[in-house]
Order: structure tokens, then C-alpha cells, then sequence
């Protein structure tokens, strides 16, 4: 059986994404995640904060995954929610010149997503502060979309976001599922969104897209793999192909 390897870029402080990304390759044995941390303490738009994402900060993590000769690598974060999504078609770009593996990352994979299933009227949930969210409520409406309900933390230092817990999470996501959006989005990936979607997806019925998952999804197209062999991890995996 042939090795799939997935290099996966993670802030510095985030704790949830990698033992997540590792449990959704369970049922896929041949695939295993790699992961590379780059510096990233506070999610804010002030100059300090935005300069974590520069791209050859990012690209240098990237080229320690070239080493395990991953053969895709993606970026498990959601910086260019409120960057402005040309910063991840950079990055991409960037990683993808400097290694030899294909790239992608969460909210690329969310556009995606939302382009292949139609979905225009959209919830979102995040941890953020409120000049974050406003910055990505602002950029989804540029694009086209209308952020029909919203709820985030307000919190900034990236750490944190891991201790929201799984009940608040909850509750947060059936608030914004109050409004029908035709879907929801869980714009974090320090947050245990994932783990959710499969169950509240059946309550609500509504499509619910963490970003911990979608870049899973993502790399799982680039390397070929069935996304359906991926179960219970909700309708992501069942439906978008």
C-alpha cells in the first residue's frame, strides 16, 4: 500500500487541530499528517498581529514538511477570512514553487465549497474578536455571500480559542442555525467544531463546514483519496465532490 503523506501547517498555539486532522485519517491507513508550527499567539488586525501570516514565515514551516516528503501541504487556518482571500491563493502559490507538493488550505477549500453546493446565505461562527469578525463578515458580502446570523467570543489570544468548550460551541452554532442560512461555517481551527458537525447536521439540517475539516477534504481530493471513506465526520465528506 502506497504512503500518503499530508503536511499540515498549524499556528504555534493551536491544540486542536492536529489530534483532530489525526483522528478523521482513521479509517484511511495508508494516509498520515505531518505537522508544522509557525509562530501565531493573537488573532487581531493590528500590524504585530497581521505580520504573523507573512508568507515566507508560512513557507518556511512548508519547507520542513518538503522533508518528509509530503506530497500534499495544506494550511489548517483561517487568516485569509480576514486577510482577503488573494492571501491564501499567494501562499498556495508560494508553497507550491518552493516544494514539491500541492497546496491548499481551509478557507480556500470553505470557497470551494460553498462555489460547488451553491450556498450563498450563510451562518458563521468563530472565536474571534469583533473587528476580526466584521473583517470577515466583510469580505464573504464582497464575494458575493449574505452573512444571514453571526456569533463569535471575542477573544484574541489564539490559545484561548481552544478552551471554548464543545457545549458553547453548541449553542453557538444552533444560534446562528435559527436564521436557515443554507449553511454554516465554523471559521476556527483551534476550535473542537468538527467533532459536532456529524450530529448537529442531523438536527438541523443544515450543511455545517468547520475549517479543520475542509482542508482535510481538500488534501484528500489533491492525493486521490475517496473523501466517503471519512464517516461520521458529516455531509462534507458524503456529498461534495
Amino acid at each position: 500500500m502506497q504512503r500518503v503523506l499530508l503536511g499540515i501547517l498549524t499556528p504555534s498555539s493551536n491544540t486542536v487541530l492536529e489530534p483532530v486532522t489525526s483522528e478523521m485519517l482513521k479509517d484511511v491507513p495508508e494516509a498520515s499528517a505531518h505537522f508544522g508550527r509557525f509562530a501565531v499567539t493573537r488573532i487581531a488586525l493590528s500590524e504585530g498581529a497581521l505580520a504573523q501570516f507573512a508568507t515566507p514565515e508560512v513557507v518556511k514551516a512548508a519547507e520542513l514538511l518538503e522533508h518528509a516528503k509530503c506530497q500534499v501541504i495544506g494550511w489548517s487556518g483561517t487568516s485569509s477570512s480576514w486577510l482577503g482571500f488573494d492571501s491564501d491563493i499567494r501562499l498556495c502559490k508560494s508553497i507550491e514553487s518552493s516544494t514539491s507538493a500541492r497546496a491548499c488550505t481551509s478557507v480556500l477549500a470553505i470557497n470551494e465549497i460553498l462555489h460547488k453546493t451553491g450556498a450563498r446565505r450563510l451562518g458563521l461562527v468563530s472565536p474571534y474578536s469583533d473587528e476580526v469578525q466584521a473583517a470577515i463578515i466583510d469580505n464573504y458580502q464582497n464575494a458575493g455571500y449574505e452573512i444571514v446570523a453571526e456569533q463569535h467570543s471575542g477573544l484574541e489570544d489564539n490559545y484561548s480559542f481552544s478552551e471554548v468548550t464543545s457545549s458553547q460551541l453548541d449553542s453557538m452554532i444552533r444560534g446562528v442555525a435559527a436564521a436557515k442560512p443554507e449553511a454554516i461555517l465554523i471559521m476556527c481551527t483551534n476550535l473542537r467544531g468538527a467533532p459536532l458537525v456529524h450530529r448537529l447536521e442531523e438536527e438541523l439540517g443544515i450543511p455545517i463546514y468547520d475549517s479543520v475539516a475542509t482542508v482535510v477534504w481538500k488534501a484528500m481530493q489533491l492525493t486521490g483519496i475517496d473523501s466517503r471513506r471519512l464517516k461520521g465526520w458529516g455531509s462534507l465528506f458524503r456529498e461534495v465532490v
